[in-house]
């Protein structure tokens, strides 16, 4: 209980973080039984047979079972309510000794009144207390950081007492685990595509570059605007991977089609000159379709801003990465022919 609080404590500590609550949630009023051993013996009884007859006094014993209908309904049999809700009525159910005898179970036992019990509640059959709050100003990325730092100063938890963060940021953990998956199988998958396609190693590590080189500059982006790394991001992230990957296809098949006897330099040259107004205009239209949702214009558009900032950002090198970067690569991992 003493460490929630200060769990608890600690993180009101850390700006953004609202309405922190230390999880202990406590019962209302319960009795406290205790028997004196000594007393019992003295009546003939141990302190086991006691127990299981104040067990059989408050809960009752089922001792037949009825049908009703389809439903078979158990009988229980247990005191007056009067006699079990009290300490005055708890104490005077009588006992019966092993000889014979009746006597008060007042007479054997200390009953005391106990408020507010807190409840107990187990994760993977350990008790556990969940200390919430809610974030308010500021993204979770970054108020989760300064959670964590909080929560390891020396002393804060006891030895033996461990913590994790559920919630949101766990869902979210999971997320960017299942998203990370997605993207690495996405860039395998066009690794292949592009290596059936060409048959050649080169031209698809070449050209896988470009995306790759494409992502870099997504977390500059993130990073300029002050945005979170969040879902919304990453999904951005794996469209860029695909769209730049289709506008390096497209300079290449230009290449491909351009006639051998002029050269390789000069063919590279010629495609990037009838691909640069293509490029250009594509990019440029997608970058200018997706500004509103990026400056947070329009209603819901903060929740897709990290989407659209990512494709902006990945869109932005599109074109010197597929005109220069890529011709380079090319021109570096194959010998060219010289214009005759």
């Amino acid at each position: 209980d003493a460490t929630a609080r200060n769990v608890e404590a600690a993180i009101k500590t850390v700006p953004g973080v609202v309405e922190a609550r230390s999880g202990i949630v406590l019962s209302g009023d319960a009795l406290d039984i205790k028997i004196d051993r000594v007393k019992a013996a003295l009546e003939g009884m141990d302190a086991d047979s006691i127990t299981r007859l104040i067990s059989a006094y408050l809960k009752g014993v089922v001792p037949t079972h009825i049908q009703k209908g389809p439903q078979i309904l158990a009988v229980r049999v247990w005191v007056p309510h009067a006699n079990r809700t009290t300490i005055g009525g708890i104490s005077r159910l009588m006992i019966q000794s092993p000889d014979g005898h009746l006597f008060p179970l007042g007479q054997v036992v200390h009953i005391r009144t106990v408020s507010g019990q807190q409840e107990i509640t187990r994760d993977n059959l350990k008790r556990m207390v969940a200390v919430n709050a809610r974030i308010s100003g500021r993204d979770l990325g970054s108020t989760v950081a300064d959670v964590q730092r909080v929560l390891q100063k020396p002393g804060l938890f006891p030895k033996g007492i461990y913590y994790t963060l559920g919630g949101l940021y766990h869902q979210q953990q999971i997320a960017f685990r299942g998203l990370l998956v997605v993207m690495i199988a996405a860039v395998l998958l066009v690794f292949l595509l592009l290596l059936f396609l060409y048959e050649s190693f080169r031209v698809a590590s070449a050209m896988l570059a470009i995306p790759l080189l494409a992502l870099a500059t997504v977390f500059v982006g993130l990073w300029f605007t002050g945005t979170e790394l969040n879902i919304s991001s990453m999904m951005g992230m794996t469209m860029v991977v695909g769209i730049v990957t289709e506008v390096a296809i497209f300079y290449y098949s230009e290449y491909r089609e351009l006639p051998a006897e002029t050269g390789d330099i000069q063919r590279l040259i010629d495609a990037g000159k009838n691909r640069l107004r293509p490029i250009a205009m594509t990019s440029l239209a997608a970058i200018l379709a997706l500004l509103p949702l990026a400056l947070g214009r329009g209603q819901g558009a903060q929740m897709q801003r990290p989407l659209a900032v990512a494709i902006i950002s990945g869109l932005t090198v599109q074109l010197p990465l597929t005109l220069v970067v890529l011709p380079a690569l090319l021109a570096l991992g194959r010998r060219l022919k010289p214009v005759p």
